[in-house]
């Protein structure tokens, strides 16, 4: 609790210079760097402190006849020592966020951020060194993550790829590990949607940090009727105002991913300043380029459906993605694609903000990731739970102990015990 209030008001004090960092490495404007950043931290600090004595305490579980007399509980105890190996694209928010969860449980943590976020490496080692001491957290730049015998747990953001290399190496030693990985998430649009606010909702969440969010819609099936109007709506929603993307070879693979699309709006870059503007792709093929990895920029292709099961059908054909997103006022089909489609979370008629609540669990499943956190989630993932039961010495039932009757075994069968 004393680190946790510690770190909250580290971050208070210095949110200026968190938020210059972010823009320095990414170009986010202070607003979207504390919507997206710090105020996400601050919100779970405050969360994970306020329920925090509640979680700690022994969860008492019913004692069974047969181990009469004694008490049962479950105990939760710290893993231990946790590396935590963050990304880029959000690098204060996915370094901090699992920090918080595992300070919380009790575990000493090295934090791993991304060499791509220079500036808020700086500022992030900075609040290490004044909040904690170096057996308690620190910072290593260069740790290297075959050497997973040294950490008694591992939480990594990043790339399916990599996260396959650091499954394979925590194997070898048998370390338990949390994957926070991507894909593709699928947004679907039917013919009952508020078509100007779903427009809105998912040009903001798609083109957000310049579409590099591991939960950013990914591609787009719409019911065909509506496919004009949705375009002219996204007309209205774009903003001049767009981030850059974070390196060279980044931007030339999205650049790359474009050639040969029809393009329904932007499609313009800049290779100097290394910018996209956001574009929506029309007509694109299932079996396209495009189709066929996780974007991770500011391009948005188009698909259409004349029924909806030619939508659910492709979907199940790729992997299970992190997120997905309904925009329908049809609550059965609501119902119907939340339960045919398995992705990791995600919402109805918006985009994204299902990771900025606390009390949800974020994760995914399959190639999309491995175990959750946020709230309680975090809690849990950085906690091994002891079972434990507690047995009295005034009182020793004799039926366990040999010789063992048949009329013993008819009792307990009997009993059930």
């Amino acid at each position: 609790m004393k680190q946790l209030n510690i770190l909250e008001n580290w971050i208070r004090t210095h949110d200026e210079a968190i938020l210059s960092a972010l823009n320095q490495d990414l170009g986010k404007s202070r607003f979207e760097g504390y919507a997206t950043e710090v105020g996400l931290v601050l919100d779970e600090i405050r969360y994970i402190r306020k329920n925090l004595p509640r979680w700690l305490r022994d969860k008492p579980v019913r004692s069974p006849l047969k181990q009469f007399p004694s008490k049962c509980f479950i105990r939760p105890q710290a893993y231990g020592r946790v590396l935590i190996i963050s990304a880029w694209n959000y690098p204060f928010q996915l370094s901090i966020m699992p920090l918080v969860g595992a300070i919380a449980a009790g575990n000493t943590v090295v934090i791993k951020p991304s060499e791509y976020s220079p500036a808020t490496n700086a500022i992030i080692d900075r609040m290490i060194s004044d909040c904690f001491t170096p057996d308690q957290v620190k910072i290593e730049l260069n740790e290297d993550i075959q050497k997973s015998q040294y950490f008694d747990y591992i939480f990594f953001t990043g790339s399916v790829r990599v996260g396959k290399i650091i499954m394979a190496a925590a194997a070898e030693s048998l370390t338990p590990v949390t994957l926070e990985l991507g894909g593709k998430c699928p947004c679907i649009v039917d013919e009952t949607a508020n078509i100007k606010l779903s427009a809105k909702r998912i040009t903001w969440g798609k083109f957000l940090n310049s579409g590099q969010s591991c939960v950013a819609p990914d591609y787009l099936f719409i019911q065909h009727s509506v496919k004009d109007k949705f375009i002219e709506a996204v007309k209205e929603c774009i903003s001049a105002d767009y981030l850059k993307i974070i390196n060279k070879l980044h931007f030339n693979r999205i650049v790359g991913l474009m050639e040969g699309e029809k393009i329904a709006i932007g499609g313009g870059y800049d290779a100097e300043k290394l910018t996209i503007e956001p574009t929506l792709l029309d007509n694109v093929n299932t079996n396209s380029p495009i189709m066929s990895e996780e974007i991770f920029g500011p391009v948005l292709p188009l698909l259409c459906y004349q029924n909806l099961d030619e939508a659910v059908k492709h979907i199940k054909t790729l992997p299970k993605p992190l997120a997905c997103y309904i925009f329908s006022e049809n609550k059965e089909r609501q119902e119907y694609l939340l339960n045919i489609l398995p992705f990791g979370g995600g919402c109805i008629n918006d985009t994204m903000v299902h990771l900025s609540v606390s009390g949800l669990p974020f994760g995914g499943l399959g190639e999309s990731g491995l175990g959750a956190y946020h709230g309680k989630a975090s809690f849990d993932t950085f906690t091994h739970y002891k079972s434990i039961v507690k047995k009295s010495s005034l009182i020793d039932l004799p039926f366990r102990y040999p010789p063992n009757s048949e009329l013993i075994l008819k009792l307990l069968k009997k009993l059930r015990i």
